[in-house]
């Protein structure tokens, strides 16, 4: 039984290429008698000039926003049967996944590693745990730093998820449950209720027991969502949403690297299965608590506004031991094998605010949507860390002879090493205009001011017995733009080329590994070139594509020498190109396939250290391709192939964790109108790979081939 504490660059060429954007295909949208009414939109993806995205904030089509981005339905979601961020990740060009220590969400998106850039709804979701699909209408993937829209970080891009919410006039039950050949199964529900002709209700749950290949993995996982919409008028609505997620699984952080003759280290072979760590001391829970009001008005024919509030609490515990060096041989032969560990419990509370306004209007010959928001934020975060400690030499780190299972000495988490509080307090106004110069060109121009007051409280260093009191604050204030200029020679199709900058400064769970210095503590900065091409093909296909130069100064990374601490280092550019190709090649044929060239530098001070060297978790290629055929009206096939490139685990370039291909497949049967069964096939040529990395001494290790049969049911 566990006793768990609770508590609460600029661009090589100048070419016009076309952007990431995934056209999905799902048939969920709503009718509304009075265009002038507020409406209930849910976006069917299927064409760039019709569909608007959540996170952009304005009623503006895909094909008319300057920025590279892909978007992932419900509906694929199921089709695909991804479970996490890793699988999405897989099939979205320009992106990656990261480690994540074996404990959160943590993507790389050109070149930028981040487990903060997540957000729900447009409003920021920076808590490192890992997010449920089950309430999910669609996941919009957006690249490039875009600090008007989002506010700070979104160095490489963001993710936001747009939730389920009450539909309005409609009564409707789904069930869907699953089971794959590693013993892992769940089940998920959604009941919408129309309670009135202005009212309704909906409710998603979920449960999940983890299981996967590697040696004593587990974990428990469920979560409820209650959403309310109530209609006071056909111009004024009210979106009421409560969440709580728990989460309880083992930490498992992958297997050590080993010393390889020529060339970089590689992550370790033959033990895809042998878990590096304590099976009963190595796990983390969360519990979690979001609140969520948003409500929206439209105040005449061409003037909209709306303000959301949301309230979260994340109450989250982890410890583990993880492989901290190389996998060694003695004299005598015998391998042996380094351990580190520690525990870290964190309480988190945040309190956000958003209001926007959107105007539609002309002036003279030009027609204009303007878009004026506000933002206020309050984060506060307590953290602390314990070492282990091994009883052999009273040290967090041992090396002891390898056996499988690991025969692990007498340890425990009993060395108090920090304890800390900040306080993060966050202010901003933005202005963005979309300008309509002519049918042909439109210019999107807008500025963000955006203040920053962290303050942190180090209750070791105050109690430490010198003079200094343990109390740090810094303040922050930018000002950053965004211009895009989109050409449109026809209706269907767009050409644009775009500027943007972003910053970030060191707040919440980021000043918790920091020396607290005014150099380690200053913010980081990003700026963005980039030009790119939509097109809605008359056959039904949308194609996108980009070519960037994304630009970062000073930013933070992993130590290689210590995975627990953080390193500044001076700077980086990544240079790409993303291209994709989405929708339907005939009425029976559907396909998404997409491409990424990523070229990441690492710049370090005075030309040392780093310099020249790869980034972190940066594959310079990445394919994807999945394709689904409707053979007969119940019965159709799905193929799917992924391929990534070597990359290398840290910007010291020490480990190099080699490329892999990966092949899954599908088939869905339609046993009636309410009912469809469901079976996805993963790594179906059982592929031995390694998806992604925390450290140089932490690499995952793929899942062999495996099979899941699902079971979709409507009532």
């Amino acid at each position: 039984m566990r006793t768990t504490p609770r508590r609460r660059a600029v661009l090589p060429v100048a070419i016009a290429a076309v952007l990431t954007s995934s056209a999905a295909i799902s048939n969920d949208s709503a009718d509304t008698t009075d265009s002038n009414n507020i409406e209930e939109v849910y976006v069917s993806g299927q064409f760039l000039s019709r569909d608007a995205l959540n996170s952009v904030k304005t009623p503006t089509p895909i094909l008319d926003v300057p920025q590279s981005l892909s978007i992932l339905t419900a509906e694929q979601i199921e089709q695909q049967a991804f479970r996490n961020f890793g699988d999405v990740v897989r099939y979205t060009p320009g992106l990656a996944i990261s480690q994540g220590e074996g404990h959160r969400d943590a993507i790389i998106i050109r070149g930028v590693q981040t487990t903060a850039d997540f957000f729900i709804d447009g409003i920021r979701d920076d808590v490192q745990y890992f997010r449920p699909f089950y309430n999910v209408e669609q996941i919009e993937v957006l690249r490039g730093p875009n600090a008007l829209l989002f506010g700070r970080g979104g160095g490489g891009g963001v993710i936001n998820r747009v939730s389920k919410t009450a539909r309005i006039g409609e009564t409707f039950t789904s069930f869907s449950g699953g089971v794959d050949t590693f013993s892992a199964y769940s089940g998920a529900i959604d009941s919408n209720i129309a309670v009135s002709d202005n009212v309704a209700i909906r409710v998603n749950g979920y449960y999940e027991e983890l299981d996967n290949h590697r040696d004593f993995f587990d974990g428990t996982r469920y979560a409820v969502n209650p959403t309310l919409t109530a209609m006071f008028s056909d111009d004024t609505r009210l979106v009421l949403s409560y969440e709580y997620v728990d989460d309880d699984r083992v930490v498992d952080r992958g297997v050590p690297s080993q010393q390889v003759a020529s060339g970089p280290n590689a992550p370790l072979t033959g033990y895809d299965e042998t878990f590096f760590g304590s099976p009963t001391e190595n796990y983390t829970t969360l519990q979690a608590h979001l609140f969520r009001a948003r409500l929206e008005h439209r105040l005449n024919d061409s003037m909209t506004t709306n303000a959301t509030f949301q309230y979260a609490d994340y109450d989250k515990y982890y410890q583990n031991l993880y492989p901290s060096d190389v996998v060694t041989v003695t004299d005598a032969g015998i391998p042996s094998v380094e351990l580190d560990g520690y525990s870290d419990p964190t309480q988190r509370e945040n309190l956000m605010f958003q209001a926007n306004l959107v105007s539609e209007f002309g002036t003279g010959s030009l027609e204009h949507m303007l878009l004026l928001g506000v933002e206020l934020a309050d984060q506060q975060t307590a953290n602390q860390r314990n070492d282990n400690v091994f009883e052999a030499n009273g040290d967090d780190q041992l090396s002891f002879p390898f056996s499988d299972p690991l025969q692990i000495p007498a340890f425990g988490f009993d060395k108090l090493v920090r304890d800390r509080e900040s306080d993060v307090r966050a202010a901003s106004i933005y202005l963005q205009d979309q300008i309509d110069l002519s049918e042909q060109f439109k210019v999107v121009l807008g500025l963000r001011y955006d203040s920053f007051d962290i303050e942190v409280n180090d209750r070791l260093e105050a109690t430490d017995g010198d003079e200094i009191d343990g109390r740090f604050d810094r303040k922050d204030t930018e000002v950053t733009p965004r211009l895009g200029l989109i050409y449109k020679p026809v209706e269907s199709v767009s050409i644009y080329a775009s500027y943007s900058e972003t910053f970030l400064p060191r707040s919440g769970d980021q000043f918790l590994t920091l020396d607290l210095t005014s150099e380690s503590t200053r913010p980081q900065f990003f700026e963005n070139h980039e030009v790119g091409l939509k097109w809605d093909l008359d056959t039904g296909l949308s194609l996108t594509a980009a070519v960037f130069d994304l630009e970062r100064e000073s930013y933070t990374s992993v130590d290689p020498n210590n995975p627990e601490q953080a390193v500044v280092i001076a700077g980086s550019t990544t240079q790409g190109f993303e291209i994709q190709l989405a929708g339907a090649l005939s009425e029976r044929w559907s396909i998404t396939t997409g491409y990424s060239y990523l070229d990441g530098e690492v710049e370090s001070a005075d030309g040392g250290g780093n310099n020249g060297n790869r980034t972190r978790q940066t594959p310079e290629h990445m394919f994807s391709l999945w394709t689904n055929y409707q053979a007969t009206p119940n019965l159709s096939f799905a193929l799917g192939g992924t391929y990534q490139d070597s990359y290398f685990a840290t910007e010291d370039n020490t480990v190099q964790v080699p490329d892999y291909t990966r092949i899954d497949a599908a088939a869905y049967y339609q046993l009636s109108d309410r009912t469809m069964l469901q079976l996805n096939i993963e790594n179906l040529f059982d592929e031995d790979y390694f998806p992604d990395a925390h450290s140089n001494t932490n690499i995952s290790t793929g899942r062999p081939l495996n099979a899941r049969l699902s079971v979709v049911m409507d009532f």
